[in-house]
């Protein structure tokens, strides 16, 4: 078991990861991907960078220097997290068990860019199958996606109907985690349609009628984990105290995901003040 799991491997997450570390605390790194800052181009406004440095550049060295110190960064994607004696992070290959989870994964991602999407949001389409699902008991859903995360979202959707068709809007599955007899519709997505509430899934080749949709696409971000284990949000930030700690005792959070000035700076800022709370936090609550 692991003092502390953290997801996301961005400025926020290596940061708390160093502070953690030369704290003596076992700590593993886990993230698919760099996020939005490996699309930027030039930095200019960084301390310590005279000369514009690119986004990829400033990770790289992030993460270089946390493996140096003996930090373990695990290239994989996270699709869930269950909370038992401990919390237990599901990964596409595995399962770690750790004391402490830091979600450090970016801003959340973007909804469907579709006709319908934005006034049904909320009546009859979610983010979140474990928060969600409930309501559905044998009704006809979708789940929109192509990846990990979407397969891990039908499977929690399998525990209250099998009537589940997995939309991937055109895109070619990349998971191996879908079973055999998983319908899969490919079309392009058109509209959603309902009057008060969702109905049908209008796609280029047909209509397809359904009672929710379920939104899981690329991976999974911090506030889909929070929501998940039942920590509160506002819009799409996670609500943390003072001490970078959410509504769920034991899930901190740092970074975009908490919202507030969308700098490198304040990530790092962030991961380093919530490792200082973590330390504390796990000094007060023994083994």
């Amino acid at each position: 078991m692991r003092d502390v799991i953290i997801i996301g491997k961005g400025p926020a997450g290596i940061s708390a990861a160093i502070y953690l570390k030369r704290a003596n605390l076992d700590v593993l790194v886990i993230g698919k991907g760099m996020g939005s800052l490996e699309k930027a181009e030039k930095i200019e406004n960084y301390y310590g960078f005279p000369e514009p440095v690119s986004g990829i550049e400033l990770l790289n060295r992030g993460i270089t220097q946390a493996e140096k110190l003996g930090i373990q960064i695990l290239s994989d994607e996270v699709v869930g997290i269950k909370q038992e004696e401990n919390f237990i992070v599901q990964t596409t290959n595995s399962e770690f068990e750790a004391r402490v989870v830091l979600l450090a994964t970016g801003m959340t991602r973007s909804g469907l860019k579709v006709k319908g999407f934005d006034s049904l949001n909320g009546k009859g389409i979610s983010f979140c199958a474990v928060c969600d699902g409930f309501f559905y008991r044998d009704k006809p859903l979708a789940v929109i996606g192509n990846g990990d995360y979407a397969a891990s979202e039908i499977a929690d959707l399998q525990h209250f109907t099998q009537n589940i068709k997995l939309f991937t809007n055109g895109l070619d599955t990349t998971t191996n985690k879908l079973a055999p007899e998983q319908l899969i519709v490919s079309d392009k997505i058109l509209e959603i349609k309902g009057q008060d509430r969702v109905e049908t899934i209008v796609t280029d080749k047909g209509e397809y009628l359904v009672d929710g949709i379920f939104v899981a696409l690329g991976t999974a971000s911090a506030t889909d984990f929070a929501k998940s284990l039942g920590a509160l949000t506002e819009g799409t930030n996670l609500i943390v105290n003072e001490n970078f700690m959410t509504t769920i005792n034991g899930i901190f959070a740092a970074g975009d995901c908490i919202g507030g000035f969308w700098q490198v700076s304040k990530a790092v800022s962030d991961g380093a003040n919530a490792s200082k709370h973590i330390i504390s936090y796990l000094k007060a609550s023994p083994l």
